[in-house]
């Protein structure tokens, strides 16, 4: 079925089909109503987040990876390279323009480069995930053209905690014999407070529905060009495994003008690569990060918070015989000073400076040499200044950051594999002067309703992959040629909105469209490559050219007034073009949902319903269409306060339907042998003091 935007629009306008419950955590005499928060009543504040996820919603919706975890909310998809690594697609971008934050600063892991690398942001210890963009988003970076995604760990506290407080969770869950347990534990010893938090998971390859292979047993796809391959799996899906375990300590001074913080983190996240070939990737990082905040530092100024991490990322990748392939390495370190300003002339906001150096080493372990990109050093120094006014019934937003960025290969680097009659890239030093802007509007015309609007020009500077990749890259099954000659890519984004923020029943619908002048992207060629361990890749040039995404989003949420009941209908669209003629490649398929959730005392249940259409809009190199799906969830808990512990037995229940659920937004390598999960029951337990 095709889904224009405007028939989607109208549909989310009058139809508008989804719904998320945010629960409250019942005390054991609770009997209020169930409410439910639309993202209206968040965006508000246009200087907030676009949309927060915690407590009892985040818990309800926490999956395996960050991907999978925001997979359903409003404007947001996520790519699915199996169980292990999964990264949100916001408004049909994804990758470098939808940048991944812990704490503020960058997660500093690979993940960005391509879909089987895995974020490093450990999902169990997660206390709040923001979604941010527009002014908001450039306090943290530029070039986020689809938004920034900021994961809060809490690991350096900012007040001291009255008492010992904390959460224990354990759960099994049915898919894939996947088992995990958690703890966070906060505490006090006059002004230190410290934090410790550690999770363990261990999961199986995952059941799936029907067959591996999209379209049956002997579809026999070639993604190479003359090289069917068969993939007959049924059952439990081979290389989808994910094991991973964590361990995160912090201590903080609190005084009373402020804190210093410090904290650590180790992560160790084995996963497996469910390609026709298959494969598997060992991951680790050591992250070690400094926070402080002096409150009333000048006058003028309400707060000075200053911020430091360093981190050691590496990944090694083996094939399916367990031999090693290639290691990945990403030394990152970064440092971010903010000043807050009292009410200027009815203006409050921040200005600040962001620093940040990494490097990036991919080394070929069989030659020495580097696989796909040199040892390439990026450096990024910026400015921002964003600022929110009140006046009257309008609510405004501004935002302006620079940033200077350079990406400095190893011009003596050795290419692994040569055997492309392409030529490689050239490895020269480029620098990138990059300018940002927003500027937002609500006007408020009644009580409670906004009518808003936004624009927003972001640029990006290349990647280093993008600018120097060379060789070919087994997980997409392509041979990947950079372009060093590219130039700045320029999103201009405007939204316009209508949303109610107050009474039993409240919404938004959103339209917006976003032109890009220079968009990367990656050029399937008619040429192959072929070489030790590969045949027929197809080979892919970055280049650039015009583009366009027009898309449509709209929520209705209704909260029954003392009944305890909840709902939230939804849906979602976008559409990416170039300009010369074609579909953007791995765009989100359109989407309606509803869901219901009802509170009685301890009791809390919801049940939810996404049907995802046919994508039909593919590139030209994309085999299709994607098929459709419905996802049917239901939760069911219970919670039971003794003492000072909230004891709460839990139960969710995955994909009821057993459907063969494949994202439009998944490289074919994965979409077209490797399913999403099976029917699955979570069963758990979780005390919360």
């Amino acid at each position: 079925m095709k889904l224009s935007v405007i028939h989607l629009l109208v549909l989310v306008l009058t139809l508008c089909i989804g719904l998320e419950p945010c629960f409250a955590q019942p005390d054991e005499d609770t009997n209020s109503s169930l409410i439910i928060e639309s993202n209206a009543t968040q965006e508000n504040n246009l200087l907030s987040p676009s949309k927060t996820l915690s407590g009892n919603e985040l818990q309800n919706k926490l999956g395996s990876s960050l991907g999978s975890t925001l997979a359903n909310e409003l404007g947001v998809s996520a790519t699915g390279f199996g169980a292990g690594a999964s990264r949100p697609v916001i408004r049909g971008l994804e990758g470098a323009r939808v940048q991944i934050l812990e704490n503020g600063l960058s997660v500093s892991d690979v993940s960005s480069i391509s879909a089987d690398h895995a974020t490093s942001n450990p999902m169990q210890s997660t206390r709040q995930i923001e979604i941010l963009r527009g002014a908001s988003a450039l306090m943290y970076g530029s070039g986020s053209s689809g938004g920034l995604v900021n994961v809060i760990n809490d690991r350096i506290a900012t007040s001291l905690p009255g008492e010992v407080t904390g959460a224990l969770n354990t759960s099994y869950e049915t898919v894939n014999q996947g088992k995990t347990a958690s703890a966070v534990l906060d505490t006090s010893r006059g002004p230190i407070a410290l934090h410790l938090d550690t999770a363990v998971s261990n999961a199986n390859d995952y059941r799936i529905p029907g067959y591996a292979e999209q379209g049956g047993p002997n579809a026999n796809w070639a993604i190479s060009p003359g090289i069917r391959q068969n993939v007959p799996y049924s059952g439990k899906l081979p290389f989808s495994f994910n094991n991973e375990n964590n361990l995160g300590l912090g201590a903080s001074y609190i005084g009373d003008q402020g804190y210093t913080g410090v904290s650590l983190l180790r992560l160790n996240h084995d996963y497996g690569v469910p390609t026709a070939d298959g494969g598997f990737i060992q991951q680790s990082q050591n992250r070690y990060d400094l926070q402080h905040e002096t409150r009333d530092p000048l006058d003028g100024f309400t707060s000075f918070k200053f911020s430091f991490s360093n981190s050691r990322y590496i990944h090694n990748e083996y094939d399916s015989n367990g031999v090693a392939q290639t290691n990945w390495k990403n030394d990152a370190a970064e440092l971010r000073a903010v000043l807050d300003h009292q009410a200027w002339m009815g203006w409050k906001g921040s200005f600040g400076l962001q620093s940040s150096s990494a490097k990036l080493t991919a080394t070929d372990i069989a030659s020495g040499n580097a696989a796909i990109v040199p040892q390439t050093v990026t450096n990024s120094n910026s400015l921002f200044w964003v600022e929110q006014g009140n006046f009257g019934s309008f609510k405004n937003s501004l935002g302006l950051r620079y940033n200077y960025v350079s990406q400095d290969p190893n011009q003596s680097s050795i290419y692994a594999d040569s055997t492309n009659n392409y030529r490689p890239p050239a490895l020269i030093n480029r620098q990138f002067n990059l300018s940002s802007y927003s500027a937002g509007s609500i006007y408020e015309f009644a009580k409670g309703y906004g009518l808003g609007a936004a624009y927003t020009v972001s640029q990006r500077a290349p990647s280093a992959p993008e600018l120097y990749a060379y060789g070919p890259h087994d997980a997409t099954a392509t041979y990947i040629v950079g372009n060093s000659n590219l130039q700045i890519e320029t999103s201009h984004n405007i939204e316009l909105s209508l949303q109610k923020t107050n009474g039993l029943l409240q919404g938004k619908a959103s339209i917006y469209q976003n032109e890009f002048t220079n968009y990367i992207y990656g050029f399937y060629t008619s040429s192959t490559a072929s070489g030790p361990g590969y045949q027929n890749y197809p080979v892919v040039v970055s280049q650039q050219a015009n583009a366009i995404i027009k898309g449509a989003e709209g929520e209705l949420t209704y909260n029954w007034q003392k009944g305890g009941i909840g709902t939230r209908i939804f849906g979602d669209a976008s559409l990416g073009s170039f300009n010369s003629g074609g579909n953007l490649p791995l765009q989100p398929a359109p989407r309606i949902g509803a869901e219901i959730a009802h509170q009685l005392n301890q009791w809390q249940m919801n049940i939810s319903y996404i049907h995802a259409f046919q994508q039909t809009r593919l590139a030209t190199f994309e085999i299709g269409p994607t098929p459709s799906y419905n996802l049917l969830n239901a939760g069911l808990s219970y919670t039971k306060k003794v003492n000072v512990t909230n004891w709460t037995t839990y139960l969710r229940l995955s994909n009821l339907l057993n459907q063969d659920i494949r994202y439009a937004t998944t490289p074919e390598t994965v979409r077209l042998y490797a399913p999403q999960p099976g029917r699955s029951l979570m069963v758990g337990v979780r005390a919360a003091f």
